[in-house]
């Protein structure tokens, strides 16, 4: 199948696409925008889009800065002690809920 458009056109199409993509309501409108100023068939850029997806790694995911892992590890901390004084205090009402409960014959 012979190719309609040189493979700098579709590089350029699906750029436009995912750099565009938050200017529009919806995915779909940045494609038929893009699609018809190069002349090309909405559908045939959608799928260029999906196939340079499919083919791409995802972005790398950013590490924490040193200011949101350190407030992290603290969240984490007060998150540990929290737990810890739930479990005294279901341990404290369980021990005086049964002392106040009237002895059983």
């Amino acid at each position: 199948m012979p190719k309609f458009y040189p493979d700098e056109v579709r590089e350029k199409a699906v750029r436009l696409v995912v750099d565009h993509r938050g200017d529009y309501p919806s995915e779909w409108a940045a494609i038929k925008t893009v699609a018809e100023r190069i002349g090309a068939n909405p559908e045939t850029v959608r799928n260029w889009v999906r196939k340079t997806q499919a083919t791409t790694k995802p972005a790398a995911v950013q590490p924490f800065s040193e200011d949101m892992a350190a407030e992290l590890k603290a969240l984490r901390r007060k998150n540990r002690e929290l737990e810890k004084t739930v479990e005294i205090l279901k341990a404290a009402t369980s021990f005086f809920a049964r002392e106040c409960d009237p002895p059983q014959k």
